[in-house]
Order: structure tokens, then C-alpha cells, then sequence
């Protein structure tokens, strides 16, 4: 995008959208290598779809989703479902109704987990599945 190699169409997702950050990409890596990756995904997110809110609060303090460490692989789904109560909350107040998440613990948990226990009707994407509905493909003429 940088480099203007890929071109996005933001016309095909109008839902009102908001980026969902992860644990490990934002808060364990500004801790680990002194750069969380929150604004990334802002700004891929923002190219793609021209309804954009943010979630309250956001980057460094945003809520985890509840299936961080691996407990979305492990069989605690009342545990993963009762820490991810305020992830759904801080979704509802925002009003978004798609959720990108580039984590795919992540994503599991907002769109097979919390998107039923809550009924928030959200459609959740991974980051690069909103890239790839977007990016236009040049015709050969």
C-alpha cells in the first residue's frame, strides 16, 4: 500500500468497522521489542473500509478478547467467555457491526465464541481476508 504495488477498493465493505487489538501484537510486542503494532492495522483497516470507529479504550489499553494464551485451543470455554464479557461490551458501545481481527485466537473467539454467547451480529474478518475481499486486480488489456 506504501508503495502504491497494491491498489483497495473501500467500496465493498460499508458495515461500520472497527480494529480489534491483540494482546501479543500490540502490548507483549511493545514489551518485548519496544514496538507495539497498533497503528498497522489501523491503518490497512481504515484504506479498506470507509466506516471506521474505534473502540474505547484502544491500542496499549484495549480489553483482550479472552482466548489469548492459547485458551482458545484448551477446553474452557465458560472461562474464555466470562474474561471476553468485556470485549463484547466495549464492541456493543462502539456500534461496530465488522470487527478485524488479525489474531486468529483472536478471531475465534469474536466470531465463534462471543458473537453467539452475546448475539452482538458482528461479521468478523482477519486482517487479510478484508485486504483480499478489497485489493483491485489489474486487467490485461
Amino acid at each position: 500500500m506504501r508503495e502504491n504495488r497494491i491498489t483497495l477498493d473501500n467500496t465493498i465493505h460499508t458495515k461500520l468497522a472497527t480494529y480489534h487489538d491483540p494482546c501479543n501484537y500490540g502490548r507483549k510486542s511493545l514489551k518485548a521489542f519496544g514496538h507495539g503494532y497498533f497503528e498497522e492495522g489501523r491503518i490497512i483497516t481504515r484504506a479498506c473500509c470507509p466506516s471506521f470507529v474505534d473502540m474505547e479504550p484502544n491500542r496499549n489499553g484495549n480489553y483482550c478478547c479472552g482466548a489469548g494464551g492459547g485458551a482458545w485451543a484448551m477446553p474452557y470455554a465458560p472461562e474464555r467467555v466470562f474474561y471476553g464479557r468485556i470485549k463484547a461490551r466495549q464492541i456493543q458501545e462502539c456500534g461496530a457491526k465488522m470487527v478485524i481481527a488479525p489474531c486468529h485466537n483472536c478471531r475465534d473467539q469474536l466470531k465463534k465464541s462471543l458473537n453467539k454467547e452475546f448475539d452482538l451480529g458482528i461479521e468478523v474478518k482477519y486482517l487479510w481476508e478484508l485486504v483480499s475481499d478489497s485489493v483491485i486486480i489489474p486487467t490485461k488489456k
